[in-house]
């Protein structure tokens, strides 16, 4: 047996972009294979298929979005460490010249109601953040800083579908209405809590 003269995680980065780029559908095999470098015999020797390689590049996307929780593990109130996530969302928008969004979101939209390991690789990601914030909001209800009559989950689950709406409604929008409406949202979201 041959040793395999590239690193799997650097294919699935490559073909993540080409999928975050084009979405599943439109990605071709051969646009994986311009976009990885490598031949069509070794990508489905690699990851079977073209299924196997867009599901290993969800799961790359997933450790590439561990840095939003760095963002609230950061020191600050509650508001403030999910104003500086949101605050993130929101510039890599305005920044993102392509309107790619979010590859989870894209996902979601694109695959996880005809795909039960799409599916599940979504939940993963979207559950994760999920628990972040609902420990955040927990401990703030626990230290009086926000109300403690809301459902820390049920706040946790609308701040998570505030960045996943913040990402689909920013690919639709013109950039001029872009930033307002991006901010229009964040002030009503940290408002909420």
């Amino acid at each position: 047996m041959r040793t395999k003269d590239f690193e799997p995680d650097d294919v699935a980065d490559a073909a993540m972009h080409v999928f975050w780029r084009r979405g599943y559908a439109a990605t071709s095999v051969q646009d994986l294979v311009d976009g990885t470098g490598l031949g069509r015999g070794s990508l489905y020797n690699a990851f079977g298929s073209k299924q196997g390689l867009y599901e290993a590049a969800l799961r790359r996307y997933h450790d590439l979005t561990a840095a939003n929780l760095e963002l609230l593990a950061r020191p600050g109130t509650a508001r403030e460490r999910i104003g500086r996530l949101l605050d993130f969302i929101v510039d890599d928008e305005l920044r993102e010249a392509s309107r790619r969004g979010c590859l989870v979101a894209n996902a979601s939209l694109e695959m996880a109601g005809q795909d039960d390991t799409v599916a599940e690789l979504v939940r993963r990601n979207f559950q994760r953040l999920e628990k972040a914030l609902e420990k955040i909001l927990a401990d703030a209800q626990a230290g009086g800083e926000i109300d403690a009559g809301k459902s820390p989950r049920a706040l946790a689950r609308f701040i998570v579908t505030t960045i996943q709406g913040l990402r689909v409604v920013s690919k639709g929008n013109s950039p001029r209405e872009r930033r307002q409406w991006l901010a229009d949202v964040v002030g009503v979201a940290l408002g909420a809590l």
